[in-house]
């Protein structure tokens, strides 16, 4: 599992959707956005002047803790 910034803002939501919490942490509003089929995770942190490392950080910590979560079998 890995979250690039080239990667859909959308696409990231609907694949893990325990990475919304991320997005509303940051003040991100792409919740909803009909841009975030457009935009990438670089754009949307342009757009809303978050820094990309830490976002991508937490994103890829979220996805881990979910995917932690699930049960096997």
């Amino acid at each position: 599992m890995s979250i690039e910034t080239t990667d859909l803002v959308d696409d990231i939501m609907r694949r893990w959707p325990a990475t919304i919490r991320v997005f509303l942490d940051h003040k991100m509003r792409c919740v909803g956005c009909p841009i975030a089929c457009f935009h990438t995770v670089d754009d949307a942190c342009g757009e809303h002047q978050v820094d990309r490392a830490k976002f991508l950080a937490d994103l890829e910590a979220m996805v881990r803790h979910d995917f932690a979560a699930e049960p096997v079998g």
